[in-house]
């Protein structure tokens, strides 16, 4: 199994309403790209300097599914949106 994490830095112009809108388009993957075979996308609510502002936490059976993902056209569509309403991003992907 490969676990995909990101985390985002929104940027504060209708931070509130961008962060709900990715919550709800990244969640509507789940049922457009077959090897997604979960997501969970969470809002942080601790508020630290430290904190980004949103986090997903996808898994695939394989590499090649994540592939798949990264280049669906669904998933492209999101990453568009998720560009033009934030400041940074990290990810990691492991095996697990």
């Amino acid at each position: 199994m490969i676990v995909h994490i990101v985390m985002f830095a929104f940027k504060e112009e209708n931070k509130a309403a961008h962060l709900l809108q990715t919550k709800a388009m990244l969640e509507a993957l789940v049922e457009k790209i077959e090897p997604l075979q979960t997501m969970e996308v969470g809002i942080d609510c601790n508020g630290s300097e430290r904190a980004m502002d949103l986090s997903l936490y996808a898994t695939f059976d394989s590499l090649d599914g994540l592939q798949t993902y990264a280049t669906h056209p669904a998933h492209l569509d999101v990453v568009d949106f998720i560009k033009k309403v934030t400041l940074s991003s990290k990810v990691v992907d492991y095996e697990r």
